[in-house]
């Protein structure tokens, strides 16, 4: 009886091992990268194990694993897909070096909050402003960024973010124009003869 239990067991053994490389392999044709691969046929078997009671005695226990490790695949590849780039300090410092730089002599020492878009009549100014109008004058006109990194940024094409930029810096101009007046901008010059 025990030689009988023992080579049900082996025949039992084989079979998983060869289920088991089967499921590898095709991680591996999926991911395409041996550390990837060994992490999706590591969370199938887990996923197969936890869902087991959908499984149906009786039919192909190898196309239905391939169907759980196919599912896994799509859901990391969807997720992954919908997770923003991870980009290193160093390749942000090449790309916005004035980002970076320490402020010089003089200079508001906070880049994120110059001072000269700090008083309350400005910000109240941007807060009345509709959304997509405040966020290309932050990224454009505080952040400084290009309208190219701006278009990037917002998800829209460049000529989308110069006409939000025109119309805003004209809602702007009409609302700040007393408070512009009273800081000596704008006013007309007189030629005194």
């Amino acid at each position: 009886m025990r030689e009988w239990t023992t080579a049900a067991g082996n025949a039992s053994r084989r079979k998983r091992s060869r289920t088991s490389r089967l499921s590898t392999n095709h991680a591996w044709r999926l991911a395409r990268r041996e550390e990837d691969a060994r992490d999706l046929a590591q969370e199938t078997f887990l996923r197969a194990y936890r869902a087991f009671d959908t499984y149906t005695p009786g039919t192909h226990a190898r196309a239905w694993l391939l169907k759980v490790l196919y599912s896994v695949f799509v859901n990391r590849y969807r997720r992954d897909r919908r997770a923003p780039a991870e980009v290193s300090i160093d390749e942000m410092e090449k790309r916005y070096p004035r980002h970076f730089a320490a402020p010089e002599e003089g200079k508001d020492a906070d880049p994120w909050r110059p001072s000269s878009w700090a008083a309350p009549e400005v910000e109240a100014a941007l807060a009345e402003l509709p959304e997509a109008f405040r966020q290309a004058v932050l990224l454009v006109d505080v952040e400084e960024l290009t309208y190219e990194e701006a278009s990037a940024a917002l998800d829209c094409p460049v000529g989308t973010v110069r006409s939000r930029l025109f119309r805003a810096r004209r809602i702007l101009g009409v609302v700040l124009e007393d408070y512009a007046r009273g800081r000596g901008h704008g006013a007309r010059k007189t030629e005194t003869s």
